[in-house]
């Protein structure tokens, strides 16, 4: 599976809603927009800014639910 694929899967297991995917962009509910980088890194951000760099998906699912 690539990075964007184990993407998708946790943000379902999560119940969190996709909005729109666009290239290696995906963009949730409440502004949330994950940009999918190289080495498994996503990068969150929200309303054009970015928030923080997360290797760990479960973390960064638990930091949108917040």
């Amino acid at each position: 599976m690539s990075s964007l694929e184990i993407l998708i899967e946790a943000l379902k297991v999560y119940e969190i809603e996709i909005v729109a995917i666009d290239g290696n962009h995906v963009k949730l509910q409440n502004n949330y927009e994950v940009e999918v980088e190289k080495n498994n890194l996503y990068k969150l951000i929200s309303n054009g800014n970015i928030v923080a760099p997360f290797s760990d998906l479960n973390e960064l699912c638990r930091f949108i639910l917040k």
